[in-house]
C-alpha cells in the first residue's frame, strides 16, 4: 500500500487489519478516478485563471497558489458525505472545497470579493471557505486555529451520537502551533471521529521543515498520542492517498477514533502572489518540486492503466478549461457588496424575552449563577458546561459548578485539559451544529490570553466574516478582579481589552439578581458573550445578595440601572465598583450630597443613554473602575461624555481607577494599586465642590 506508520505496540497496518478485517480495497473505480481528475484540473485551472485576473487588475489583489496540493484534497473530499460530514479545510485546500461541492463560480466570485451567498460575500480573503449546506464552517487566516474548532465539532457529533465525521486540514507549518498538538491530545483522549490531514510541502512560506519540525517528521512527532492512527504517504500517489484516506474515514465512522494523514506534496507555485520562491529556493529545488507535480503524474497513471485514451484526456482538459472560463465570466458579472453593508451582521439578532415573577429567598452571587446554569441546562439539553476543574466534586476553583456533573452527567459538565485555547476552540466547534450552547469557564480572566487567538481572532468575528451564515452561541465565564490578594496572575480586570474586540458582548454584574438574569440571557443569546464575575463578590452578602429572580426572568443586555437617584453628581461604575460607589454615596448623603449612581451591567452593548440622562440632570460625571487608568473603559466613557454631553458638563470628567501597574500580592501593595473608598471619596468631594 505504500503507507508508512509505526505504532507503539503494533504497526499501523496490523492495527488497521484488526480493525477493518476483510474490508475490500477495490481496483481502479473509473468514475471515481475521473471525478478526481476533474477536481484536480479545476483546482489547477482556477489557479491559472486567478493569476491572469490579478494581472488584468480585475479587483483581486491576493491569490493563494494550490499547485501541487490537488490530489490529497480531492481524494479527501470524495471520501466524505457532503452535507453529513463536517469540513474545516485550510486556505490551500481548494481542491477539497471543489470536491465536496463548492462550485468554480463561487470560488472565483469569492476571489473577486463579490457579493455571493457563501464564502463570506466579500468579507474574507480568497479560499477562506464557508458553506453552511456543505457543513463547512467559516475559516480564517490564523494558522492552525481550525484544528481545535474541528475537534469541538467532532465532540458535538459524538455527544449527539451522530454517524458523522469531521475533516480538518492544514499545512506543515501549522503543526508548529500549539493548537495542533492540543487538538491531537483532546481528540485522542475522547476517541473522536476526526481526520487530520497535513499537506506537507516542506515549507512554511520561506521557512523549511528543517527549521520547523524537530526530527524532520510530523508523523513521528504525532505517534505518541495513544489511539491516533498515523499515515505518512506520498500525497501525489493516487493509490497510497486513496487507501490512507479511505481507511481513516472507515475508522472514524466506525467510532474508533482519530487519524492523522501526513501527505507529502510539492508546493509548485509561490505561497501567494506576493511571494517569490526564488528568494529562498534554488533552481534544483524548484525543478525537483515541478517533477513531483501530481497532475501529469496522475494523467500518466490513468493512461497507463487504460482508464483513459490520450484523445479522451485532451477532451477532458478542454472541457474543464471551458468550465473555468465560464465560471470566471459568471463570477465577474456578480456585484460587489454594497458599501453601506460594511458594518452589517456584527451580531445575530436577539431579543431577550422573559417573564418576571415573584422573587424567592435572598441568595449570594455564586449561588445565583449556579441556579441559572441548572435552570438553563434543564430547559435546553444542548447547554453544556466545561473548563478546567469544573466537573465532579471540585466544581471550579470557587465551587460554582460543583453540582452539575452529578445532576446532568459527565457529557454535559466535563473537565478539559489545562489549555485555554482548547477550551475556547472547543466552544466554537461545538456551536457549529446549532444544537450545542457552550458555557465555558476560564479559571481566571488573567489566563484567557493563552486562548486569545481563538477568542479574539476567531470566536468574536465568525458571524461577521461569514456574512451571517454562521453564529456562535457561546458564553465564556471569567472570574476577574482584585481585592483578594491574588497577585499579578489572579487579579486583572480585562474588560477594556474585550470591549475593544468587535463581535463580543460583555456583561459585568454587580449583584446576585442581575447576575442570574444576565447569565440566563447570555446562554440564550446566539452571539458570543464574555461573562465577567468579580471574585470578591461571589459570597458578599451586604450589597450583592438579593432575592432570587424566577426561572423565566431575563435581563436584556444594554440596560443600565440607576442604583440610587441623585442630583449633585453622577457616578458610573460596574462590577464590584458599584458596591464601593454605593457605600461612598451613602457616606456623603449624610452630609446632604445627592449622587446618581449608574450601574452599566453590560459594557457591550452599552446603554449610554442612561449615562447621558443622568449627566443632563447632575452636570458632573465621575467614572470608577479598578482596571489601570491608561486606555481603560473609563476613557471611552469620558470621551463619549465630552462628544455627546459636553453641553451638560459643569466640571471636567473625573476618573478614579487602578494605577498603571500590575496588581501585586502583598495586601498593602495591592491596596496602593487598586482604588480604595478613600480615593473615591476624595475625588467625589473635589468634583462636588468644583
Amino acid at each position: 500500500m505504500g503507507i508508512h506508520a509505526v505504532r507503539t505496540l503494533k504497526t499501523e497496518k496490523d492495527f488497521l487489519n484488526d480493525l477493518i478485517g476483510t474490508l475490500p480495497l477495490p481496483s481502479i473505480d473509473r468514475d471515481h478516478a475521473l471525478r478526481t481528475l476533474e477536481v484536480m484540473h479545476l483546482a489547477r485551472m482556477i489557479d491559472e485563471k486567478m493569476e491572469k485576473l490579478v494581472r488584468q487588475n480585475k479587483g483581486a489583489t491576493f491569490q493563494l497558489s494550490v499547485k501541487g496540493h490537488e490530489m490529497i484534497g480531492a481524494l479527501s473530499a470524495l471520501a466524505l458525505l457532503p452535507g453529513t460530514d463536517w469540513a474545516y479545510p485550510y486556505y490551500r485546500d481548494r481542491s477539497f472545497a471543489l470536491g465536496l461541492g463548492c462550485s468554480a463560480e463561487e470560488i472565483l466570485a469569492a476571489f473577486l470579493a463579490r457579493d455571493i451567498e457563501h464564502h463570506s460575500g466579500g468579507r474574507m480573503m480568497p479560499d477562506h471557505f464557508s458553506h453552511k449546506p456543505l457543513r463547512m464552517p467559516c475559516q480564517s487566516s490564523c494558522v492552525g486555529s481550525q484544528y481545535l474548532q474541528a475537534v469541538g465539532c467532532a465532540r458535538g457529533s459524538a455527544l449527539r451520537k451522530a454517524n458523522e465525521i469531521v475533516y480538518v486540514s492544514g499545512g506543515d507549518g501549522s503543526t508548529s502551533q500549539g493548537d495542533f498538538h492540543e487538538a491531537l491530545n483532546f481528540s485522542s483522549l475522547h476517541c473522536l471521529p476526526i481526520i487530520f490531514v497535513v499537506q506537507d510541502n516542506g515549507w512554511a512560506i520561506s521557512v523549511p521543515s528543517s527549521e520547523q519540525t524537530a526530527g524532520k517528521s510530523i508523523a513521528k512527532m504525532a505517534r505518541g498520542y495513544e489511539g491516533l492512527s498515523v499515515f505518512e504517504i506520498d500525497g501525489c500517489d493516487y493509490e497510497q492517498t486513496n487507501d490512507a484516506v479511505r481507511q481513516a474515514v472507515f475508522k472514524a465512522r466506525s467510532g474508533k477514533g482519530p487519524s492523522l494523514v501526513v501527505a507529502k506534496v510539492p508546493r509548485i507555485g509561490p505561497h501567494s502572489n506576493s511571494d517569490d520562491p526564488k528568494k529562498y529556493k534554488n533552481e534544483d529545488q524548484i525543478a525537483a518540486e515541478n517533477e513531483k507535480d501530481p497532475i501529469p503524474r496522475f494523467e500518466s497513471y490513468l493512461l497507463d492503466k487504460g482508464v483513459l485514451s490520450l484523445a479522451e484526456l485532451e477532451e477532458l482538459r478542454r472541457r474543464h478549461f471551458n468550465m473555468v472560463e465560464e465560471a470566471a465570466l459568471a463570477a465577474d458579472q456578480l456585484p460587489h457588496p454594497l458599501r453601506e453593508s460594511a458594518t452589517d451582521r456584527l451580531f445575530a439578532p436577539f431579543d431577550a424575552q422573559g417573564t418576571a415573577s415573584e422573587c424567592g429567598e435572598s441568595v449570594v452571587l455564586m449561588d445565583a449563577l449556579n441556579h441559572a446554569l441548572i435552570e438553563e441546562m434543564e430547559r435546553d439539553k444542548g447547554v453544556i458546561v466545561f473548563g478546567e476543574d469544573v466537573a465532579r466534586g471540585k466544581g471550579g476553583v470557587f465551587g460554582l459548578t460543583r453540582t452539575l456533573t452529578d445532576r446532568f452527567g459527565p457529557e454535559r459538565c466535563f473537565n478539559t485539559p489545562l489549555a485555554e485555547s482548547t477550551i475556547i476552540g472547543l466552544a466554537i466547534g461545538l456551536s457549529a451544529d446549532g444544537i450545542h450552547k457552550s458555557v465555558a469557564e476560564i479559571q481566571f480572566a488573567d489566563y484567557f490570553w493563552s486562548g486569545a487567538n481563538q477568542l479574539i481572532n476567531e470566536l468574536a468575528s465568525i458571524y461577521y466574516r461569514s456574512n451571517g451564515e454562521w453564529n456562535c452561541p457561546v458564553v465564556i465565564r471569567m472570574p476577574y478582579g482584585g481585592y483578594i490578594q491574588g497577585g499579578p496572575y489572579h487579579s486583572q480586570s480585562v474588560e477594556a481589552f474585550l470591549c475593544h474586540c468587535p463581535g463580543l458582548k460583555v456583561a459585568v454584574p454587580s449583584n446576585a439578581a442581575d447576575a442570574k438574569r444576565l447569565l440566563k440571557s447570555a446562554i440564550r443569546d446566539p452571539n458570543p458573550v464574555i461573562f465577567l464575575e468579580h471574585k470578591a463578590l461571589y459570597r458578599q452578602r451586604l450589597f450583592c445578595a438579593r432575592p432570587e429572580p424566577g426561572p423565566d426572568d431575563l435581563l436584556p443586555f444594554g440596560q443600565a440601572h440607576v442604583v440610587r437617584e441623585g442630583t449633585d453628581a453622577t457616578i458610573v461604575a460596574w462590577g464590584m465598583m458599584v458596591m464601593m460607589a454605593n457605600e461612598v454615596a451613602e457616606t456623603l448623603a449624610k452630609e446632604g450630597f445627592s449622587v446618581d449612581l449608574v450601574d452599566l451591567r453590560t459594557l457591550v452593548p452599552l446603554d449610554f443613554n442612561t449615562v447621558l440622562a443622568s449627566l443632563k440632570k447632575t452636570g458632573k460625571l465621575l467614572i470608577l473602575h479598578e482596571a489601570p487608568r491608561n486606555c481603560g473603559f473609563g476613557a471611552e466613557l469620558a470621551a463619549r461624555a465630552v462628544e455627546e454631553g459636553f453641553s451638560y458638563l459643569d466640571a471636567p470628567v473625573v476618573r478614579v481607577t487602578g494605577k498603571d501597574c500590575p496588581v501585586p500580592y502583598c495586601k498593602d501593595l495591592e491596596e496602593e494599586i487598586l482604588p480604595q473608598k478613600k480615593d473615591l471619596e476624595e475625588a467625589l468631594r473635589r468634583l462636588l465642590h468644583f
